[in-house]
């Protein structure tokens, strides 16, 4: 929300009180708690007839600071709140003559006494940034409602990145940004998923805690400033330090929830009916058999919305005409050894048989006088299930549990964000807290249903809206694409901001959601999908099977999914790290690279994994410039064995069979032994490649079960140019120690192709 006109004035109709100076405080065991006052208070006569904010310095966890404001403390507290872990801390208050100080672990808040007031936020004694004197605000606005705002520092090159999957510019400065959830496509500055959670290139991050619409001025009202507002009499935000940007999200994700790690086989490709097309149990066995006969192996097949029968979405019933024995064709189709997937959406549309049941027992949203909560957008006659009521959620559950007991594992969890604010909750909820905050709930409904029944290495949803703690219900997936170049960089940049709000795993529509894919955006466009967390074929009017774009792209398909599913021991390696750590699988350069400068910008590549730097390609000519970070050692092309230098810029061309896909130097990748199947023995037979082991290093690398349980690790290290390798938990593997050809001769070693190759089942080596 901008309130300024320029530097000095207000904008017409627009009244703003700043707190100005700290007037007195109150100190409690856990809470700093301070009073200032809209005018300076020079004699006790200044008191009468003013107001003044209340401020409160508390913390949730170490290295965690929040900040509370209150215009007026009485007003009703207002639900939905997003669930916020907490842990017992006790900070470390303390006075001195010019200021108070407030220390949570290393991060600590200074607020100065005197004529100013400015409260400058440090790590370790390093500054992040500053709320300075007229930051801390309280606005009426042109209609007389209420709001808190605070302004913190950007420093000169200091960029802000993440608020949600959002499509605009990766970096945010310059940009305004309103947290609230939207069906706009990936075109616009509207997003399915918004996060009131920003992280800075300077090393730390902000949360504004409310699930209601918070607004953001990122330099774009104050150039130098972040401007954040929400309306009403309090505003709670919580400034988050780390020793780097992965120590930040460690720390938020702490406070909001870490990603749920999804099962094995959802790592695999996934396969759709697509949205409006025609089919029934042929296509869709068409479609799986075509796989199976183009050697392109398959995990998933989805049903999108006309498995049920149109202007009934939702009736959670099979289309008898078009499907009349559900239970033995998903039998079929699963002895095929898929799994199934099926689109659901909160809504139930006034055809759908349940829509009666739904009004009689008040399930759904009403008016405030009762009246059913109706429209015609999307479904004639559509309510919207209401989440807050017991009942409704076990009726919509035992809705899908039938599903499941048909043989269906999966729901791709479709809408949510067209949630009104002229309604009435069971629950008593703020409707407008809601809009955002039922995205939530929508998901936690159906991903605890499936850990209920499923269990919890077995839940995964496909899910399109969000909020904050969404990331528990894994996997996400980037809306509405078109089919071109332009979209699909956007999709990218909207999934590097996303994992900066501690979502994991997240996907994307192969080729574009909407009509008209050529066969060269398919192409490249399964290059990027298939070295994503997940991968799913899925559009609007149009087939996705390969074959429809040539054989070409059927080569492509199976050259790139079977690829993936060799690097399933890497994958769920990393999949641990995110569920453990709260560190997305798909990662914006500057998350894994922040010392250097280069990588700031960077929103046409990432890093998959802490080890693999993909750069996609979004030219008809395959041309691509991508940036090699500066570190010690050589990169290596994982397809091509080509060695890049750090530090520097390159442009290439390639073929539909290669992009850059770069191994990190001083690296270890795990190779499987199978490429038809997400789920196999990680630990039979693989391949391990070691990429640039430096002198004086110790490598390790663990190779985890399905489940993610440990259950065999690699280690080597190198010294004097000899290298000592113990493997532990495998039968038989083989090593292959790329760039390194002085090996002295032995039964087990070969040197081929610029490497050395050793096949065996030794537990310890010593080479060199």
């Amino acid at each position: 929300m901008k309130f300024l006109n320029g530097g000095w004035l207000v904008k017409d109709g627009f009244e703003v009180n700043y707190a100005t100076h700290v007037y007195s405080t109150r100190q409690s065991k856990n809470i700093l708690t301070l009073y200032a006052p809209f005018s300076y208070i020079n004699h006790k006569g200044s008191t009468l007839d003013g107001g003044m904010m209340t401020i409160e310095l508390f913390t949730p966890h170490p290295d965690i600071i929040g900040v509370r404001m209150y215009h007026y403390k009485g007003t009703k507290k207002l639900e939905p709140c997003f669930v916020i872990n907490k842990k017992e801390i006790v900070p470390d208050i303390s006075e001195s003559e010019s200021a108070y100080s407030f220390v949570a672990g290393d991060l600590s808040a200074v607020v100065t006494k005197g004529e100013t007031f400015t409260i400058t936020f440090k790590y370790k004694g390093r500054i992040l940034t500053e709320s300075n004197p007229r930051s801390k605000g309280y606005i009426k606005d042109p209609q007389g409602d209420s709001h808190i705002s605070e302004q913190l520092s950007i420093g000169v090159g200091e960029n802000i990145y993440g608020l949600g999957e959002r499509f605009t510019n990766f970096v945010k400065n310059g940009q305004t940004v309103d947290i609230w959830n939207a069906d706009g496509g990936t075109g616009t500055e509207q997003a399915y998923k918004n996060i009131p959670f920003y992280v800075s290139s300077n090393g730390y991050g902000v949360f504004v805690n409310t699930p209601g619409k918070a607004s953001f001025e990122i330099g774009s009202e104050k150039v130098s400033k972040v401007q954040f507002s929400v309306p009403g009499e309090m505003m709670e935000y919580y400034v988050i330090g780390g020793g780097n940007l992965k120590q930040v999200l460690e720390n938020y994700t702490e406070l909001t929830g870490k990603p749920s790690m999804p099962p094995a086989w959802s790592f695999g490709l996934w396969l759709s009916t697509s949205f409006l097309t025609d089919y029934d149990e042929k296509t869709v066995t068409s479609f799986v058999d075509g796989m199976a006969e183009h050697d392109i192996p398959l995990e998933v097949f989805h049903f999108d919305c006309l498995w049920m029968k149109e202007y009934e979405w939702c009736n959670f019933t099979w289309d008898q005409d078009i499907f009349p024995e559900p239970e033995k064709m998903l039998a079929r189709l699963k002895a095929k050894g898929l799994k199934i997937c099926v689109w659901i959406n909160p809504y139930i549309g006034q055809k759908s048989p349940l829509f009666d049941e739904g009004m009689e027992k008040g399930y759904f949203l009403t008016k405030a006088n009762g009246d059913i909560w109706q429209w015609d957008k999307w479904q004639a006659g559509m309510a919207i299930v209401d989440f807050t009521n017991p009942a409704a959620v076990k009726w919509y559950q035992s809705q899908l549990t039938s599903l499941l007991d048909m043989g269906v594992d999966s729901f791709k969890t479709d809408f949510g964000e067209r949630i009104p604010i002229d309604c009435v909750y069971y629950d008593g909820s703020d409707p407008e807290r809601m809009h955002n905050y039922y995205a939530y709930l929508y998901n936690e409904v159906v991903y605890n249903l499936l850990v209920e029944v499923r269990g919890k290495e077995e839940a995964v949803v496909f899910a399109r809206s969000a909020s904050v703690g969404s990331q528990k219900f894994p996997v996400h997936w980037g809306g509405d694409s078109t089919s071109d170049y332009p979209s699909m960089a956007e999709t990218l940049r909207a999934g590097l901001s996303f994992g900066l709000g501690g979502f994991g795993y997240w996907s994307h529509d192969i080729s574009g959601f909407e009509a008209g894919a050529t066969p060269d955006i398919y192409k490249r466009w399964t290059q990027f999908g298939l070295l994503s967390s997940h991968s799913r074929y899925h559009g609007s009017w149009e087939y996705k099977v390969p074959w429809m774009y040539g054989e070409e792209a059927v080569e492509v398909t199976r050259t790139f999914t079977k690829l993936k599913l060799s690097l399933m021991p890497y994958l769920i390696a990393q999949s641990v790290y995110t569920a453990e750590k709260g560190i997305p699988m798909m990662r914006p350069m500057v998350l894994e690279f922040p010392h250097d400068i280069s990588t700031h910008t960077l929103d046409r590549q990432y890093m998959l994994g802490d080890n693999l730097l993909v750069a996609p390609i979004f030219r008809e000519d395959g041309k691509v410039n991508f940036y090699v970070p500066e570190t010690k050692g050589v990169w290596t092309n994982y397809l091509t064995g080509e060695l890049y230098e750090g530090g520097h810029w390159y442009e290439q061309s390639y073929d539909y069979f290669t992009l850059p896909l770069l191994v990190r130097p001083n690296s270890i990748i795990i190779e499987g032994s199978c490429r038809e199947h997400a789920v196999y023995d990680y630990t039979e037979k693989p391949k391990i490649h070691v990429f640039d082991l430096h002198e004086n290093q110790l490598l390790s690398a663990a190779i985890y079960s399905k489940d993610g349980e440990k259950q065999a690790n690699v280690m080597l290290s190198k010294k004097h140019g000899q290298y000592e390798i113990e493997v532990t938990g495998i039968n038989k593997y083989e090593i292959i120690l790329h760039g390194v050809t002085d090996i002295p001769p032995a039964p087990e070693v070969k040197v081929e192709n610029n490497s050395t190759r050793i096949v065996s089942s030794k537990q310890k080596w010593t080479l060199g």
